[in-house]
């Protein structure tokens, strides 16, 4: 049986996963937390198989938490079960070391059956849709263009940068030097072809982040 951890700052979307997944036998519902920090302290006490995460979180965010969870615990599978848009984040999830992307308009059977084909086969599971618009990246895709230009960090740094996270307080939260957080805001003004921070933050929320 798969022990599944959910990790997101809603309680109506954790108790209605715990609901759930108590009337299946392949998955067993272990916990839910509401935050990344308080992810590790559980993971250090409790066996988990499997963890379904948001990317918006309280003290440490989704994709800084799978990449440690990448590094500190890769026997777990981790889905990113998230509202944000897949053609924005999808592709840094998974770099960061995601399993799988799933978004919350997903059915529940789809949910079941991606994170039982992660556990059971390996493989890494994008919706559908995703997978056609990745298989024509020739072509381009509008906000997928720019995503195409930014690393999975400065991705990171665009969205902490868009809610109002100053130097200072991203390099806490990624655990990085504060001029290196500087160094990433200069790129992505270029990379997204602004001059100050107001356009950068305005690119960012044009890209629904």
């Amino acid at each position: 049986m798969i022990k599944l951890l959910v990790v997101d700052q809603h309680p109506i979307i954790s108790k209605g996963l715990e609901l759930i997944f108590n009337t299946t036998q392949e998955i067993k519902f272990i916990g839910s937390v509401a935050d990344g920090e308080t992810l590790f302290n559980f993971i250090s006490k409790n066996r988990v198989d499997f963890i379904l995460i948001e990317i918006d979180l309280p003290k440490l965010n989704g994709i800084t938490a799978v990449r440690r969870l990448k590094q500190e615990y890769p026997e777990i599978k981790v889905i990113v079960f998230t509202a944000q848009p897949e053609d924005v984040y999808a592709v840094s999830a998974i770099k960061a070391g995601a399993h799988g992307y799933v978004q919350k308009t997903t059915d529940i059977i789809t949910l079941k059956n991606a994170i039982t084909s992660v556990y059971n086969d390996g493989k890494v599971y994008l919706s559908d849709g995703l997978n056609k618009r990745l298989s024509m990246n020739s072509k381009g895709i509008k906000n997928g263009t720019y995503h195409k230009k930014l690393s999975t960090r400065e991705v990171e740094v665009l969205k902490l940068l868009a809610s109002g996270r100053r130097n200072k307080e991203i390099a806490e939260e990624l655990n990085i030097n504060e001029k290196t957080v500087s160094t990433y805001r200069a790129r992505l003004m270029k990379k997204l072809n602004v001059t100050n921070l107001v356009d950068l933050v305005n690119q960012a929320h044009s890209l629904r982040l």
